[in-house]
């Protein structure tokens, strides 16, 4: 462990970023609509007249059950204010992330069909590019999240599967436009200082430096 160096992915901070005059609304998700996204446990968290924009594609799982996972979805919205947008092109993503008062990202180790997923997340690019555009992350505690993602700081983090605990931090960002406004602004300042394509370039050269034994340029 003590040779083992992290070396991020970024984004590009001028591409995601927020702009002071938009008006922030609801609950955003960005991802692929598959079981260990959790975006079940998401919909079932949904605070009352809380709306959710779900973004991403489906189709993933070829064997039942979880083949009827975007189905399932769409029965749970039901008389909920949930928008399944499909598959953004890359252009829209930038809006989406500054237009949201909040991205969940509720990934879970054990999917609602029972299945147990060894590695549910990795980073989350997702979480990195709405930190970038100043818009607090409510993420489950697991895989590389709690990395990128500082709980009270730059949004919170809650329990894999726990919809009751979820749906209270949705809610408390929700509810006060100051807290999500200062989760905002340290998301945007952390991702500044620690996710930018640049600062990934230094890593990796200071990492390279090390190896050979040469102060990095």
């Amino acid at each position: 462990a003590s040779r083992t160096r992290v070396v991020y992915g970024g984004a590009d901070p001028a591409r995601f970023s927020p702009h002071p005059e938009t008006t922030r609304r609801g609950i955003l998700f960005v991802g692929r609509l598959t079981p260990h996204k959790g975006v079940d446990r998401l919909i079932e968290a949904l605070p009352p007249d809380a709306g959710l924009r779900v973004v991403g594609s489906a189709g993933h799982d070829r064997d039942p059950p979880e083949r009827e996972y975007p189905k399932l979805l769409r029965r749970l919205a039901a008389q909920r204010h949930v928008n399944f947008l499909g598959v953004v092109p890359e252009p829209g993503l930038p809006s989406l992330y500054r237009n949201a008062q909040v991205l969940a990202l509720p990934s879970v180790q054990r999917t609602c069909y029972g299945r147990e997923v060894e590695i549910s997340e990795l980073l989350g690019l997702a979480a990195i590019e709405a930190m970038a555009s100043g818009t607090p992350v409510v993420a489950s505690r697991l895989g590389g999240l709690p990395e990128v993602v500082e709980d009270g700081v730059t949004g919170f983090l809650v329990e894999p599967g726990n919809v009751n605990e979820l749906r209270a931090r949705l809610a408390q960002v929700l509810g006060d436009r100051g807290l999500a406004a200062r989760l905002g602004r340290n998301a945007r300042e952390r991702f500044l200082e620690r996710i930018t394509w640049e600062a990934s370039d230094e890593r990796c050269l200071a990492a390279y430096s090390e190896l050979v034994g040469t102060p990095a340029r």
